[in-house]
């Protein structure tokens, strides 16, 4: 559904989200990650956000997007309806997994 919001609403859906973004970044910067805000529709209540860094290697990178942003982002903003999420995958694994300074990191060995 899609509501017709005056333009300082719009306004201010937008920065109260990327607020809460900006909010929940270090969290996830110092496992060597980030937290990125992709698109947003605050008519819709439709978000995109991607994780990345650390995150692209990290096997629980789906349940940060979904057991933390996700839940965060939905339960503080009573607008969005919906939260895309992904995990940048375009850094290689090596360089990903270096970057990692939290408790999970992976760890990979020649067999």
């Amino acid at each position: 559904m899609t509501t017709t919001l005056t333009d300082e609403e719009r306004g201010s859906r937008l920065s109260a989200l990327t607020a809460l973004i900006d909010l929940m970044r270090p969290s996830v910067q110092a496992d060597g990650g980030d937290l990125v805000l992709v698109r947003a529709d605050v008519e819709t209540g439709s978000v995109e956000v991607q994780l990345g860094g650390a995150c692209s290697s990290c096997a629980v990178s789906s349940a940060t997007l979904q057991g933390g942003v996700e839940r965060i982002l939905r339960g503080r903003l009573d607008w969005i309806t919906e939260v895309v999420g992904s995990v940048d995958e375009t850094m290689d694994l090596e360089t990903s997994s270096a970057m990692g300074s939290g408790g999970y990191v992976p760890r990979y060995r020649d067999l």
